[in-house]
């Protein structure tokens, strides 16, 4: 029998999450390991888990994430983002809270590129008189 599940998609900055909610135990796996072992700090697995606590959903469902791109801060709220995402798929009864909370919102601050001469996005070259 086909087990029931909520999908959701998040993204921040360059990262991308793929997210599976499963009806659980409340165990959160992470690209196959486990999220004390993937994350490495304790606040960014506090990050990943906000909308679950503020939903009051945190042993109802298992958390599956497949992600990729970006570092671990980027990585954590785009899981963040996909879980809220999935969770109003659970029960459309979340969105006050969810959206309350601005774990819906899709964060939109990028790395600025690099513009010519110049030695990042904005700094310039050192100025010389001579």
């Amino acid at each position: 029998m086909a087990q029931v599940q909520y999908i959701g998609t998040g993204r921040r900055k360059s990262s991308v999450a793929r997210v599976r909610l499963v009806p659980g135990e409340g165990k959160i796996i992470i690209n196959k390991r486990e999220v004390a072992d993937y994350v490495p700090y304790e606040t960014l697995e506090q990050i990943i888990k906000q909308p679950l606590v503020t939903t009051e959903t945190l042993g109802s469902y298992d958390v599956h994430v497949n992600v990729n791109g970006g570092g671990f801060t980027g990585q954590a709220g785009a899981i963040r983002h996909g879980i809220a995402r999935a969770l109003l798929t659970v029960d459309p009864d979340f969105r006050g809270k969810l959206k309350s909370a601005g774990f819906l919102t899709r964060d939109p601050r990028m790395k600025e590129r690099k513009k010519p001469g110049l030695k990042g996005a904005r700094r310039a070259p050192q100025f010389s008189k001579r």
